[in-house]
């Protein structure tokens, strides 16, 4: 984008759009807003355009093709509008979709055998909301040359640039936060001219036209719009689409949404929002300003959140810095040497997806805000058996607990309809899962929710224990107040939930404990076993968050007896003495898959830190942990393989850890589990068909910040699982840090160097490496700097 702001059209050359009626309610969703804020004009600042050479730009050097967009297409977002871009030099398409389009409602209505539907009619499913093509006749990709295709993570930019006719055109694209859409802008160097047609589409079987609205059949409305400007040209509304002629830069805008709102008590709708007359507004707003305008807001708004984290693994060779992002991909797998520079930009790459997908709206479900088409797998929905817990481990570790917003928020407002499902039909006689104790109390979820408080698929019990454990964690990195108390009541009411679940059995020795009542442990082996080994531990792990949040706000100290009283008597796994492993099952044999891609006993080890190698733990469970984790494997999908590092990096073995990272790292071909083209996760369903799903762009760069950064209140680790790969120099800035503190380390040959830690709540910790142990008080807002621990 050239530095120098493009003129406007005067306005009556503008595309001629209707106002929308006046300011809705703020709300986290499509709405009415006030103008956004703009960087000072005056200053003599560049730094909003990238120079191409940044360790964070990725590039490529072909485009993507129309039926490979998911493997293809690189993403933009702000947080609730995202889309996929093709940069096709002569026929640019976007595939634009928002967090809240999704179809569906509450799914209250059980099927025979006491389970939820789980369909994109009843259950529902995240849908695309438009495509948008930019057709450029005369720049067909035959008739240029140079094609370079780039994805800035430092600015959120994609970009491409190519010559035709010795002119060298450009593009850049983003989706700005601030201005709530997407803007293209189109320019060039040495004379050349734009001409073409612009075509905005529904997805759902509108028309094209320069702006289009409808409904779901669940009420939900939605739309969208477009307009553009350019200089030395002429832009005209020409029947459905919008041409341009003669134009020396050219700019198109394009924003909607739908009337979701997170408010169950008026359905999740707004029903005074206009979305049609909404993005009609929004792109004429954005239009009243120059690209440039348009570009410095974005970069500033972007770069406030992105910005926050810095990570350097090492150097890369001159012949790896050569190549493209798919040819390091590609060599990374054959050559079998560390590439750091590649490794270090894919954690930044998960960085910039999170920004782009999970701030202000939902929060991110199986394929963020990005979609090839209506029918994802599994809905693109909320899974809460690792998927969505997964999709905010990174979150706090990787300076964004921002982002992490999306997530506390999606739960705070979904629980009320959640209890009252919980209430009404968790003791129908049909359900395998209802408590024989008779009794129900507080709420639990489904394997599958949707933004409508409905459940989908088989009930999850233990789904609402992880959850909230989750959001504890948060508040641990955070020390949040304010978080605390918006979580608090779902931690009370999971576990009233499992104070009317609990049943007591009694043990061969005599011992009566209590154990979850009937369950599976997903997703294998038996739906009918009490105590199994991930409900144990999570429901362990929600009673002593729960007594410790009671604590802090001095709520409910009677109740929070009642629940500490339950967690000393709750059955905790012990090593089976057929296989040696920590049993998944209250039973020594092996029940399900060897090599489930599920850890889900293991569950204490990571995320939880029950099971710890430092000698807290007894040595058996530590052994048998080791032993079940062995005997997973190495290979598995993305997500699985995430977390097998993480859980290899709680052990403190570095090897295992850093091969399971590189294995996610393996280009996927013809749908192989691996990284595309794009960087996206491919997880291979059957032979020869791959899909996204983004977690594992999430959960890899978690494991890759937990080998170097251990905590738990009150202690911090650093370099607990250092790879040989990254040993030789490197650092991590913007840590988060359980027990409420940020961290900037910098290691050389395998030892730290410095390590600063910052308070944002915390007072006291250890910190420690390599044996040596150090005791650190710190003011809350303040810092201390350590160093000579190579000593």
């Amino acid at each position: 984008m050239n530095p120098e702001p493009s003129p406007l059209l005067p306005r009556r050359d503008l595309l001629a759009l209707a106002t929308a009626t006046g300011a809705l309610a703020a709300l986290p969703t499509f709405t009415a807003s006030a103008a956004p804020q703009r960087p000072d004009a005056s200053a003599d600042d560049n730094s909003a355009y990238g120079s191409g050479g940044s360790l964070n730009t990725l590039w490529w050097q072909a485009p993507a093709g129309d039926t490979s967009m998911i493997e293809q297409g690189l993403p933009v977002g702000n947080g609730r509008l995202g889309a996929l871009a093709s940069n096709d030099s002569g026929h640019e398409v976007l595939l634009v979709t928002d967090a809240t389009m999704w179809t569906g409602g509450l799914n209250d209505t059980l099927d025979s055998d006491g389970q939820f539907p789980y369909g994109r009619a009843d259950f529902g499913s995240l849908t695309l909301l438009a495509k948008l093509t930019v057709d450029i006749p005369d720049h067909d990709l035959g008739a240029v040359s140079g094609y370079r295709r780039t994805l800035d993570l430092d600015r959120g930019v994609v970009g491409a640039s190519y010559v035709r006719s010795g002119v060298t055109y450009r593009r850049e694209i983003f989706s700005s936060r601030p201005d709530d859409a997407i803007v293209l802008h189109f320019s060039q160097n040495g004379g050349g001219r734009y001409t073409g047609t612009i075509t905005l589409e529904g997805t759902h079987g509108e028309a094209a036209a320069t702006s289009f609205g409808a409904a779901f059949a669940n009420g939900l409305k939605y739309g969208a719009a477009v307009t553009a400007y350019g200089s030395g040209g002429k832009v005209t509304v020409s029947g459905a689409n919008i041409t341009f002629a003669g134009c020396k830069d050219l700019t198109v805008v394009v924003s909607g949404g739908t009337n979701y709102a997170p408010d169950p008590a008026h359905g999740y709708r707004d029903p005074k929002a206009d979305p049609q007359k909404l993005a009609r507004t929004k792109v004429r707003a954005a239009a009243g300003h120059s690209a440039d305008t348009l570009l410095r807001t974005h970069v500033a708004d972007h770069r406030a959140a992105f910005g926050t984290f810095g990570l350097s693994l090492g150097e890369s060779t001159a012949e790896q810095r050569a190549l493209d992002t798919w040819e390091r991909i590609q060599l990374r797998a054959t050559s079998g040497e560390p590439d750091p520079e590649l490794e270090a930009a894919y954690v930044q790459f998960g960085r910039y997806l999170m920004v782009g997908s999970s701030r202000g709206s939902l929060p991110m479900g199986l394929q963020g805000v990005w979609l090839d088409g209506n029918d994802p797998d599994w809905m693109g929905d909320y899974h809460t058996d690792i998927n969505i817990q997964m999709n905010y481990w990174m979150a706090d570790r990787v300076g964004l607990s921002s982002c992490f917003d999306a997530f506390t928020d999606y739960c705070v407002t979904q629980v009320k309809d959640w209890t009252e499902l919980t209430g009404r039909l968790f003791q129908d006689s049909r359900n395998r899962y209802r408590n024989t104790s008779g009794k129900v109390a507080g709420w639990t979820v489904a394997f599958s929710t949707n933004p409508y408080g409905g459940l989908g698929w088989w009930w999850h019990p233990a789904g609402n224990a992880w959850l909230c454990n989750s959001l504890w964690e948060h508040y641990e990195f955070t020390h949040s107040r304010t978080h605390l108390e918006k979580i608090y009541p779902l931690l009370k009411g999971a576990c009233e939930f499992w104070e009317a679940r609990l049943v007591t059995t009694t043990l061969d020795n005599g011992k009566e404990v209590l154990v979850a009542d009937h369950d599976w442990s997903p997703e294998q082996g038996p739906q009918d076993a009490r105590g199994n080994t991930y409900a144990q531990e999570v429901v362990w792990t929600l009673f002593g968050n729960y007594a410790a949040a009671s604590a802090e706000l001095q709520r409910d100290s009677g109740y929070a007896s009642t629940i500490s009283g339950l967690r000393r008597r709750l059955y905790l796994p012990v090593v089976s003495p057929k296989s040696g492993w920590l049993e998944e099952w209250m039973s020594p044999d092996n029940l399900g898959e060897t090599t489930h891609r599920h850890l889900s006993p293991l569950i204490n080890l990571f995320p939880g830190d029950r099971i710890r190698p430092d000698g807290s733990t007894p040595k058996d469970i530590v052994d048998g942990a080791t032993a079940l984790l062995t005997a997973r494997g190495m290979n598995s999908f993305g997500w699985a393989n995430a977390w097998r590092s993480l859980c290899w990096s709680r052990l403190k073995n570095a090897d295992n850890a850093y091969q399971l990272v590189v294995n996610n790292l393996r280009p996927s071909e013809n749908g192989t589990n691996g990284t595309a083209f794009n960087l996206f996760d491919i997880y291979e369903v059957e032979t020869g068909r791959g899909i996204f799903q983004i977690e594992a762009n999430f959960g890899t760069p978690a494991a890759v910040t937990e080998m170097l950064l251990y905590s738990r209140p009150g202690h911090l680790e650093l370099l607990p699982a250092l790879p040989d790969a990254w040993a030789e120099s490197g650092s991590i800035t913007g840590a988060g840090a359980r027990g409420g503190f940020v961290v900037d380390l910098s290691w050389k040959n395998g030892k730290p160097t410095e390590v600063k830690l910052r308070s944002v709540g915390g007072r006291t910790t250890t910190v420690a490496h390599g044996g040596k142990t150090r005791t650190v008080t710190v003011k809350p807002g303040g810092s201390v700097t350590l160093r000579d621990f190579a000593r």
